[in-house]
């Protein structure tokens, strides 16, 4: 089949950007666990955050990075070893992923309590995403929306730029599932499947699940990867590079 019967699509990296907010929900976070005398964040160290974005799964891990990089732990460092050094760093500090993840839905649930205009305003849509989901939403091929954020989140965003996805099309952290588990509970029978996503290290995992061989993996070049990221996928007979204009696209054209 040309087209897929189910687009399943990753949203931070893919259809939103929400650097801003994230590096300001990270460092809000990180004033409340590790108490710095200083209460502005230094500078630089949002365009450091920025650039190690990459390296981030799931939210937790974002105020570890603000965590890391105040301690000393140089990018190159962090962009290579990310995983063995949020285990360790939380560990020395005597905290827990799940702890951290609570702590950034509470301030961000805080932030969208306090100034939920002010709190969508610091995320963008990349350019021409929101028009094609809309297209998606009236064509016969099903999107959902398979993410390690909160679902209440996107769907505030989504509701924002008047796009209503209905709960089981968003699988969101409260699934509490890996991403090839999401993709096996959406398939059906014949189902054709696509998946979009930015972080070449989740395809990567789904190319090891032989009963996920055929879901067809994008890697969203727009998106929080490296150019180390994208040239590996260049490279991959499962993972192919998509740009955002061919998202926009029709299907014939990815």
């Amino acid at each position: 089949m040309d087209n897929p019967t189910i687009l399943a699509l990753d949203f931070d990296g893919v259809l939103c950007d929400g650097l801003i907010e994230y590096f300001q929900t990270a460092w809000r976070v990180y004033v409340q666990l590790w108490h710095p005398i200083e209460q502005t964040p230094p500078a630089g160290l949002a365009e450091q955050f920025y650039r190690l974005r990459p390296v981030v799964e799931t939210g937790w891990e974002m105020p570890v990075v603000i965590r890391s990089l105040l301690q000393g732990v140089p990018e190159a460092e962090i962009l290579l070893h990310w995983s063995e050094i949020a285990v360790a760093q939380i560990a020395a500090d005597s905290l827990s992923a799940a702890d951290l993840g609570a702590a950034v839905d509470r301030v961000r649930d805080e932030w969208i309590q306090a100034d939920l205009a002010g709190w969508l305003s610091e995320h963008r849509f990349y350019p021409g995403v929101i028009d094609r989901l809309r297209e998606l939403c009236d064509s016969p091929v099903r999107s959902l929306i398979i993410t390690t954020k909160e679902g209440r989140f996107v769907q505030q965003l989504l509701q924002q730029q008047g796009i209503s996805l209905s709960a089981d099309r968003i699988l969101g952290k409260e699934v509490k599932q890996p991403k090839t588990q999401s993709l096996r509970q959406i398939r059906q029978p014949n189902d054709v499947i696509w998946f979009v996503e930015d972080r070449l290290k989740t395809l990567q995992t789904i190319t090891t699940q032989a009963d996920l061989a055929d879901v067809r993996l994008f890697l969203a070049d727009w998106g929080y990867n490296t150019p180390d990221d994208r040239q590996t996928a260049a490279e991959d007979d499962r993972i192919e590079l998509l740009s955002i204009q061919q998202f926009c696209r029709d299907f014939s054209q990815w």
